[in-house]
């Protein structure tokens, strides 16, 4: 039975799983009726954290361009270009055992391609989610509907993977953010050429 979290809300994922290592998040996301003239195509990324809130090397930013890290704790399975469809749009594996000492958070983002050009945002983006799943199992885990909270942002911190004590926690951020990918990167660390 999957725990329905809301915004703010944390919960233990490894302390009641005890031999929980491998994690598959799936996001997913519905464009709303209106026509904006272009596709949405919208990206989840996992930024891997250090103590400081930013990633060690851009290596520790996973995305459609950089798809797993070298250490294959962290696999994104590539990019959904249109969010069509039912069920997770993208989905990024997680190998607990394998994140580098260095690590002490993974956030995963979503961000709008192209938003500002396209004038699209995620005021037009309905029943987003992030879903964490016991990959060895198929059990869902934990299930975090966003809301309709947004309105001109282009990104958004869905939630967090933290390390506390040993153990692995999740956290249900969900707050936006104005300036796309590019902003998120600032926010992390990680220079935008």
């Amino acid at each position: 039975m999957a725990i329905n979290l809301t915004k703010g809300q944390k919960v233990d994922l490894t302390k009641g799983n005890p031999g929980l290592k491998k994690l598959m998040v799936g996001l997913g996301w519905d464009v709303n009726a209106f026509d904006s003239g272009a596709d949405f195509d919208l990206d989840a990324a996992a930024f891997m954290l250090g103590d400081n809130g930013r990633c060690p090397t851009e290596k520790e930013f996973i995305f459609y361009g950089n798809l797993t890290h070298p250490s294959e704790s962290i696999k994104h399975m590539g990019d959904n270009l249109t969010g069509e469809g039912e069920g997770d749009d993208e989905q990024i594996f997680v190998d607990l055992t394998k994140i580098p000492a260095n690590v002490s958070k993974v956030a995963f983002t979503v961000t709008i391609y192209e938003a500002e050009s396209r004038g699209q945002n995620f005021g037009q983006v309905s029943n987003s989610f992030i879903r964490i799943v016991d990959e060895s199992t198929g059990q869902e885990l934990i299930h975090y509907d966003l809301g309709e909270d947004f309105s001109i942002e282009t990104a958004v911190v869905v939630g967090e993977l933290y390390k506390h004590n040993g153990e692995w926690k999740f956290n249900a951020i969900g707050s936006g953010f104005q300036g796309g990918l590019e902003a998120l990167c600032g926010h992390y660390g990680i220079e935008v050429a």
